[in-house]
């Protein structure tokens, strides 16, 4: 990772959050590798319940929580797990809305689709972003490993979630996907279940 300072050259926080729908109407919420903690420390200023913020890097909750703390936000819980490996350890069907950015080239993405998956509660939303695929942009993971926007939808219906954005453009370096779990009366009506494990 670079230095916070040139990290958050690269994001537009404000406008992607808009994007993504992560507002007043959201409850709980969850961010899978929280890093410096530009995205949940925004997403906590929004929304109206509480950001579970999680991450593998001690040094990074540590910069995330400092942020929070200097904005004087409460309504936010850091937690160091490998949520890879381990899954977040919340429980099923308990967060409105899931923070999935800059992850998905990491090995079994499916796997960690699977986990927001079960703790979003019916009709709960799953936001994704990822680096464009470009050259061009200034980071992300090598473009042998970097998803495409296609990819990402394709795995996000593939465990369950129904499409309800497209793909959506974030100037100047990524793009985002908002999907969500069916409701229990669409799950029903399409053969499968909410709880997944």
């Amino acid at each position: 990772m670079p230095v916070a300072e040139l990290w958050s050259t690269f994001f537009d926080v404000p406008v992607i959050l808009d994007q993504l729908g992560v507002d007043s109407s959201v409850g709980d919420l969850v961010d899978f590798g929280c890093g410096y903690g530009h995205f949940c420390v925004a997403a906590a200023q929004r929304i109206s319940g509480h950001v579970t913020a999680i991450d593998l890097d001690p040094a990074m909750l540590t910069a995330a929580e400092k942020r929070a703390h200097d904005h004087k936000l409460y309504n936010i819980a850091f937690i160091h797990r490998d949520f890879i490996d381990s899954g977040s350890g919340l429980a099923a069907d308990s967060q409105d809305y899931v923070m999935i950015f800059n992850l998905l080239h990491l090995e079994n993405p499916e796997q960690l689709l699977l986990e927001a998956y079960r703790i979003l509660a019916p009709s709960g939303r799953l936001g994704i972003i990822h680096w464009n695929y470009d050259q061009d942009t200034p980071r992300g993971p090598p473009m042998g490993i970097r998803p495409k926007p296609d990819q990402c939808v394709s795995w996000t219906v593939k465990t369950g979630f129904v499409d309800t954005s497209g793909v959506i453009d974030l100037p100047p370096y990524h793009y985002g996907v908002v999907v969500q779990k069916p409701s229990l009366e669409e799950g029903t009506k399409r053969g499968t279940k909410t709880d997944r494990n």
